[in-house]
């Protein structure tokens, strides 16, 4: 895997105390382990806030009332020192209007993502970044799903299939690709 700093951002998608119950959870180290060796490394990050409006999509076809208030929609609070960049969105993916522009803005080629849920936001966003040209990297020991590590299987085989088995990756492998962008001056 060859990466160009310049162009990496990490995406923490929707790490809130709404999606974090027993099932997933146990993502929160691993998340919080890359997110620090990302600020290590002076490297972007931008984290995820999903809203569930009154009246949205999700309660009028699937009945999920849930993450409209606080504490459910605030960010776990391991992550309060290093979410300075946040995009409140109300879709699956982070690929809001705002983040989009970021993203251009910014010249950001390859998304790297973590967080929760593989099955849904995770694998909307990587998707999407396909879809936009761009190179989604989705780190495998850094996702979860509240729906239970079965369904987080399902969603990285998707993910396998939709955007390519060699962009799944986990922490150490990514690390070590950008280090050694890092000393080839990448």
């Amino acid at each position: 895997m060859q990466l160009n700093k310049k162009e990496l951002v990490l995406i923490v998608v929707d790490m809130q105390n709404g999606f974090l119950g027993r099932k997933s959870r146990h993502i929160v180290p691993a998340v919080l382990g890359l997110v620090q060796e990302w600020v290590k490394r002076g490297l972007p990050i931008v984290f995820s806030r999903f809203h569930n409006e009154p009246g949205s999509q999700y309660e009028r076809l699937i009945e999920w009332t849930r993450l409209r208030t606080s504490p459910e929609i605030d960010l776990s609070p391991e992550f309060d020192p290093y979410a300075r960049t946040i995009i409140d969105k109300e879709i699956y993916s982070v690929f809001t209007p705002v983040f989009a522009s970021t993203v251009e803005l910014q010249g950001w080629r390859e998304i790297v993502i973590c967080g929760v849920a593989t099955d849904g936001c995770v694998l909307k966003t990587a998707v999407d970044a396909f879809e936009r040209g761009l190179t989604p990297i989705v780190v495998t020991d850094a996702c979860a799903s509240h729906a239970g590590e079965e369904v987080h299987n399902s969603g990285l085989q998707l993910l396998e299939r939709f955007i390519g088995k060699h962009q799944l990756v986990d922490t150490d492998t990514l690390l070590t690709a950008i280090d050694c962008a890092d000393s080839a001056g990448r």
